[in-house]
Order: C-alpha cells, then sequence, then structure tokens
C-alpha cells in the first residue's frame, strides 16, 4: 500500500499491512489502549478531539471534542479506566467516559488542573492512582495529588531546557524518572521535590565506536519508558530511551545510575544523601549489579534508526515486556527483541536485536500496544488516520 510498507531486508520477518482507523480530522498525535478491555483503544489529535475504536467494530465509536487547541498526551487512571486524563497547553483536564456514553453528557471535564506554566509534553499516573505528573516545555514537572484534587509539588531546576517525558518508577513508591532536550535523565524524589541522581546522555556514552550511518543530531530525550508492575518479575528495572541521535537506549538504571555522577543538588550536603522511601540497596544487589551488563545501544549498526527516535514503548502482548517497539523521524517503526540481553550468560549478537521493521511514509508522533494477540501495534504518524499492526 501507498502508506505503510514493511521493510524484510535481511533478517526481519515481514508483517500484515496496516489496518486503518478513521476519525480524526487533524493529525493524530497520541494513543492509549485498555489493558482491562482489550481492543478499546483511543487517541487525540491536534484539533482537541479524542476518538475511541473497539478493533471489533468497523468505524470509531464515538468522539470527544475536549480541547481548542492540539492534545500533547493521554492517560488512563490505573484501576479505572473509565476515567482519562488529557493534557492541552498548560491543562489537565479529567474526563469519566462512562458518563459521556450513558448520558450523552457535553464536554465538561470532572477536574482541571491548570498548575503547569509553560506547554504541557506528557502526563502519566502512578500504579496506585495517587499521583499524576505532567513535564512541561519549561523544564519543570508538576506532581499532582489525584485524590486530593490538589498541587504536591513542583519539581523544577534541574532540567536546563524543555522536560519531554516523564515516568514514576513503579519499584520505588516516590520516585520519577525525567528525560529533556538537554540530554539528561533526572531521577527525583518527588516527596522532598528535588534530583539526586543525574544522567547527562550527550557525555555519558558506552565504550561503541560510531557508525558512519549514524544520525549526528544531539542525544536530546525524545521520550522514556520503564516497566509496568506486572512485569517486573520478568525483566529488570530499567528504563528504555529514545534519543535524538537515532540511538534507542536500554539501561539498567538501579545500575547505571549508581555510577553516574549528579550534577544537581546531591553534591552537597543538604541534597546530597536524599533517600527515597523503601530505595535503600543493600550489598547483595550491588554484588549482582557489578554481575550484570547495565546497558544495550539499539542504534545503526543494530538496524536502527537513521533520524530522531520519538517514542518508545514497552509490548504487553504475549509475554509482557519482551519486546521495545520504537518510531522515529526516519518514518520507521522497529520492533526490537532486547529481553536476553542482561542476562549474563546469554550470548548476543547484536544483529540479531531487530525482531521487525515497518516502514511508513509519515514520520511517527507515538505509539503504543495493546494486550491482545493480534492488532497489537497501534501508530499514531503525521496523519489524521491511525495504523495498526499485528506483532506476533
Amino acid at each position: 500500500m501507498a502508506e505503510s510498507s514493511v521493510n524484510t531486508n535481511d533478517a526481519p520477518p515481514a508483517g500484515p499491512p496496516a489496518r486503518r482507523l478513521r476519525g480524526h480530522k487533524a493529525i493524530a498525535t497520541s494513543c492509549i489502549a485498555s489493558r482491562d478491555r482489550p481492543g478499546l483503544i483511543a487517541s487525540s489529535a491536534e484539533d482537541g478531539s479524542v476518538c475511541w475504536f473497539d478493533m471489533r467494530c468497523k468505524d470509531v465509536l464515538f468522539t470527544m471534542n475536549v480541547a481548542q487547541n492540539p492534545i500533547s498526551s493521554l492517560c488512563f487512571k490505573p484501576g479505572n479506566e473509565d476515567i482519562v486524563y488529557v493534557s492541552s497547553e498548560t491543562e489537565v483536564k479529567v474526563f469519566d467516559v462512562h458518563m459521556f456514553i450513558s448520558q450523552l453528557a457535553s464536554w465538561k471535564p470532572l477536574e482541571s488542573y491548570n498548575y503547569n506554566k509553560e506547554e504541557i509534553n506528557q502526563i502519566t499516573c502512578n500504579s496506585k492512582s495517587s499521583f499524576l505528573a505532567a513535564a512541561d516545555d519549561g523544564g519543570d514537572i508538576k506532581i499532582i495529588d489525584i485524590r486530593q484534587k490538589c498541587l504536591y509539588k513542583t519539581l523544577r531546576a534541574a532540567h536546563e531546557s524543555i522536560c519531554s517525558s516523564v515516568q514514576f518508577l513503579p519499584w520505588r513508591p516516590w520516585e520519577v524518572i525525567t528525560g529533556g532536550l538537554d540530554s539528561k535523565l533526572i531521577m527525583w524524589d518527588f516527596s522532598k521535590g528535588r534530583p539526586y541522581k543525574v544522567m547527562d546522555l550527550g557525555k555519558s556514552e558506552p565504550d561503541n565506536n560510531s557508525n558512519a550511518g549514524q544520525c549526528f543530531n544531539p542525544a536530546f530525550v525524545h521520550a522514556i519508558a520503564v516497566p509496568e508492575v506486572d512485569m517486573l518479575d520478568k525483566i529488570d528495572k530499567i528504563c528504555v530511551v529514545a534519543r535524538g541521535d537515532g540511538v534507542v537506549d536500554v539501561i539498567n538504571i538501579e545500575s547505571e545510575f549508581k555510577a553516574a555522577k549528579s550534577k544537581g543538588p546531591s553534591n552537597s550536603k543538604k541534597g546530597g544523601q536524599s533517600k527515597s522511601k523503601g530505595s535503600v540497596p543493600s550489598k547483595d544487589s550491588e554484588k549482582e549489579d557489578q554481575n550484570q551488563r547495565t546497558r544495550l545501544r539499539l542504534d545503526y549498526s543494530s538496524g536502527g534508526h537513521t533520524a530522531a527516535v520519538s517514542c518508545v514503548a514497552f509490548s504487553v502482548f504475549g509475554e509482557k515486556g519482551r519486546y521495545i517497539i520504537s518510531g522515529g523521524n526516519d518514518k520507521a517503526v522497529k520492533v526490537w527483541n532486547w529481553s536476553g540481553f542482561f542476562k549474563a550468560d546469554q550470548i548476543c549478537n547484536k544483529d540479531e536485536f531487530l525482531r521487525l521493521n515497518i516502514n511508513l511514509s509519515r514520520k511517527v508522533n507515538w505509539l503504543c500496544t495493546t494486550p491482545t494477540d493480534s492488532e497489537n501495534l497501534v501508530v499514531c504518524d503525521t496523519s489524521k488516520v491511525v495504523k495498526v499492526y499485528t506483532v506476533a
């Protein structure tokens, strides 16, 4: 088909053509997939709308016109996916989708939060549905107490540029990790409102020789992903980073950050030994980390992206977390079989990481995966049509 195709060069096998979900009147910006109701997908667009799709149906279920400006991010409330959070400009809105469907209500939100002073890039909820984080263009991260419906903390003065992405760490209940266009990954204790570990990806390169075909843009952090709670028993406590230089970094942050030098308040006596609740490492864990690989670099030499990587996600179908999926400005989606790398007894060949390569005709804005055996990869590119692929 003209709009998308699957590249089968060398190793990666071909997949079926994309299913197209039509309903948006402007470029699709973001998407989320229900874990509780497999096959239910929501996508947002630059015209301020959210379209809902059921993969069992041909047409869009319904459309919510919730903002006057582009929607930058969506997320469900864990444990109650009738509640969806939507960010547009500097505002976060909360909607009860079930209430809207049953009562044919207007687009009035349940709640609206206006704590960010600059445009919001990403929002996310923690696994206990107690806090929501909103990262913005000013480099700030607002932590909102969604039970008390108020601002809990503002995380600032660490990113020197736009904060593009934020994720709660499910194994550290009082911590978030953020990435920005200053090429920094920062771990925060949000109960104290300050950073305690900083990694500069522009400087902390692994011992790799550069590749002639690799993109030479700065290592800006465009997106990050961490495992969900139900993945932690099978995979490491890692962070996946979508970088501006075309690299997908897979970092064992528990090990890597121990060696990283903090650039923030952790150098001073006041904030230097900040310890998050339940986050003190044991001697056994430190010894274990020394025997493990700590960082995987998926770049051009592994069949990776030739332009900036815009988004990354873990697979939630099949064996959860087995694959990492990345999308980029090179109009490509890559499916990476990475899970054996951090096992010390397993020999890994860099040519074997790429499982599937999907070529599109447009740059990728966002993607997500669904917990179904088919039609389990959802892609928003710079068009009005959302594409859905099957990754076996």
